[in-house]
């Protein structure tokens, strides 16, 4: 499930990326976002090893938050013989220099972070996806609200100008923005991914750890407008689980 690549706007974008949120100890992780920190961004070498696993599990694409010890990482990964191509996050602090530096390592795409895209100012998005399409890189959008944001930007002047929209999506609708997922809900909001017509990319889908990657992706088969995913893996042997567990499904 979810092997290859999918063209979008002329280039060859990967189904499944490695997610690099572990790598940078995010706060969804909880008690084990500081052990991340500890063991993987202050360890290049160690986020480098997830990556290699990941490109000989049959992974081909990052999903790269551009912070120095993770870049560093994907060049070790890269200088070895695992070029994985770049899916990239924009960090809000450092917009301009993240783009500089992801067009200099070539990135297939780049997607405005979910701070700034939920905020739904319009007018300071259509900016954002104006310097990445300079750049020559597939402009995409990152939410953690998928209802809302997904709600406004079908009535947005914005709809023509990005082609990937990367959502939170799993069976407990943990992390998204609803109190309860069941059909019905489900229902409505494949609905509006569907009026969106963008390429999604999945993420959230192991719910921070809290599914299993069979469980996880037993419910990603229901659904029938996801294009990519992005896993956040923290160790060689998870990496090995959840793609070979992805792969066979």
């Amino acid at each position: 499930m979810l092997e290859g690549y999918l063209e979008v706007e002329g280039k060859k974008i990967p189904r499944t990326l490695l997610g690099t949120s572990p790598f940078s100890g995010a706060s969804h992780f909880g008690h084990r976002a500081r052990l991340y920190l500890l063991d993987l961004y202050r360890n290049p070498g160690a986020m480098a090893k997830v990556m290699i696993k990941s490109y000989e599990m049959g992974v081909r694409g990052i999903q790269l938050i551009p912070y120095p010890p993770v870049v560093e990482a994907l060049e070790m990964a890269r200088e070895e013989g695992f070029p994985l191509d770049i899916i990239a996050t924009i960090r809000p602090e450092s917009e301009t220099e993240d783009v500089a530096l992801l067009s200099d390592l070539n990135a297939r795409s780049m997607l405005v972070d979910p701070v700034i895209t939920d905020q739904r100012d319009w007018e300071a998005l259509g900016e954002k996806l104006d310097l990445i399409k300079d750049t020559g890189a597939v402009p995409g959008l990152v939410t953690q609200f998928p209802f809302k944001t997904t709600q406004e930007l079908l009535k947005s002047p914005i709809l023509n100008d990005f082609e990937l929209y990367m959502v939170p999506l799993n069976q407990l609708g943990y992390l998204m923005d609803t109190d309860t997922f069941g059909p019905e809900v489900r229902t409505e909001f494949g609905e509006m991914i569907h009026k969106l017509d963008k390429t999604i990319i999945a993420m959230h889908v192991l719910a921070a750890g809290i599914m299993t990657p069979g469980k996880a992706f037993d419910y990603l088969k229901t659904v029938d407008y996801v294009d990519m995913v992005a896993l956040g893996i923290a160790s060689e042997k998870e990496a090995e689980e959840t793609f070979s567990n992805l792969f066979e499904c």
